[in-house]
């Protein structure tokens, strides 16, 4: 059995809402840096260039790479080995935020109530997933997510018979719908199987993805790479302006479902896809 403190989750979640605003994770920023180079439209390619510099300014001046910081989601992997003492472990995580929005000077976006919506001014509650997973770890993922793109996923109750097909149609639909709304390139979160809640989930975590880390199994991987080949072509380009570079990634995950369905759901993420991971 191990223990851990929950000072070093707050500690560890302030930071990370700090770093995952101000740095763009490296893999999603060395595909803005090969989309500069590769796109054919020069509008694209001027654009493209706009976002390398905001990035290099956001880190250098220490400020964030986009106004909007997100609702924060986290993810933890807890090891069944761990024991917690402290504070609650949610009420830990949530003082993570709150400090990580105090003291970075992030803009505060949460509202406390969907239809009186007053401001909560310290962006928290957090959205938090747990994982209870073998061994002594605790694994953290913090992934501020904006709302320009979140309002553009989507969710569908395919039929089995829709099949593969059915999951492109859906991928594409919701891509094209999303347009300039969505701050392209974009990074596409695609989430098959399970249930309607899961499928969402599965859409979210594959936004956390390594874009240069492809599924395992070889027709997602195949999907994968068809699907950003597909979303390309429709021209939307970087900021909706044209071009060749729609999108910078899709990544997608599955889980078993029903004999009866074929839940699927896009979230899409901007190119701000922002994400950090620590081990404890």
């Amino acid at each position: 059995m191990r223990t851990i403190h929950t000072d070093e989750i707050t500690k560890n979640i302030r930071e990370m809402c700090i770093e995952a605003n101000l740095h763009l994770a490296s893999d999603v920023k060395n595909r803005i840096d090969q989309a500069e180079k590769t796109e054919k439209s020069p509008l694209g390619t001027q654009i493209l260039g706009q976002l390398e510099e905001n990035m290099d300014i956001a880190a250098k001046e220490q400020i964030p790479i986009c106004q909007d910081t997100g609702m924060a989601v986290v993810f933890l992997k807890i090891g069944q080995d761990v024991h917690f003492e402290g504070a609650f472990l949610e009420d830990a995580i949530n003082e993570g935020i709150r400090q990580g929005y105090e003291e970075g000077y992030l803009r505060k976006s949460v509202v406390k109530d969907p239809i009186i919506r007053e401001n909560t001014k310290d962006n928290t509650p957090g959205i938090i997933h747990y994982e209870i997973v073998p061994g002594g770890q605790v694994e953290l993922t913090v992934a501020p997510k904006g709302f320009g793109s979140e309002n553009m996923s989507r969710v569908y109750m395919l039929k089995p018979a829709d099949g593969i097909e059915g999951v492109k149609k859906a991928v594409i639909e919701t891509v094209s719908l999303a347009g300039p709304n969505a701050c392209p390139p974009m990074v596409v979160g695609v989430g098959i199987g399970g249930t309607f809640e899961k499928c969402t989930f599965l859409a979210k975590k594959a936004l956390t993805r390594n874009l240069d880390e492809h599924s395992e199994i070889p027709y997602v991987k195949d999907l994968e790479i068809e699907l950003l080949e597909s979303i390309n072509q429709l021209g939307i380009g970087p900021g909706g302006l044209g071009g060749t570079t729609t999108a910078l990634g899709v990544n997608v995950e599955t889980y078993p479902t029903h004999i009866a369905g074929l839940p699927v759901a896009i979230n899409i993420c901007c190119h701000v896809n922002r994400h950090v991971t620590r081990v404890l």
